[in-house]
């Protein structure tokens, strides 16, 4: 089994996993998972983190995802995610065959909506998760944060204040 890929950040240095005690421990692929807006741009932030990694995106398909993610491997969501039973059962959907075809050893994601099915079947897969919650909710959990936080393999948050609503997160430090 894979160890934990460790964040570490400030508000003064990028984001990069710690070294690994052998190359086996180091995970081969990633993959990174963000509804477009504020959560692509939190996982896009952390390049210096992610650079290294064979790595796909899942996102939806807009102009914001075609220009931060362009030259990268993307597969399209279905957009949107809030309240609707139909995409969310086409991204479960999806989640089982990119897991399936491109076989992560981790998932990575800021959330929102989109994270969840794939959260859930990285689960049931065995596949280790890491879920990193976004930098400006501080007072309150976001939905994702809340739906993903019980089976998570390694739950991250921004702020030392967001561990209250996250006993036993990670504190990795401001992502942007």
């Amino acid at each position: 089994m894979y160890e934990e890929p460790t964040l570490t950040a400030t508000s003064a240095a990028p984001c990069t996993p710690a070294a690994p005690e052998s190359t086996d421990s180091r995970p081969s692929r990633i993959l990174l998972v963000a509804s477009t807006g504020g959560h692509l741009t939190q996982l896009v932030a952390m390049r210096h983190w992610w650079e290294d990694f064979d790595r796909t995106w899942v996102t939806f398909d807009n102009q914001h995802a075609a220009s931060a993610l362009a030259g990268e491997d993307v597969i399209h969501a279905y957009s949107p995610t809030t309240r609707n039973i139909p995409n969310a059962i086409r991204n479960m959907l999806l989640a089982r065959r990119v897991l399936s075809e491109r076989s992560p050893d981790l998932v990575v994601s800021t959330g929102a909506g989109v994270a969840a099915p794939f959260f859930a079947v990285a689960h049931l897969r065995g596949i280790r998760t890491m879920y990193i919650e976004v930098i400006d909710r501080i007072a309150s959990r976001t939905l994702t944060g809340r739906m993903v936080y019980p089976f998570v393999d390694q739950f991250a948050v921004q702020w030392p204040e967001q561990e209250r609503l996250y006993p036993g997160a990670a504190v990795i430090g401001p992502t942007l």
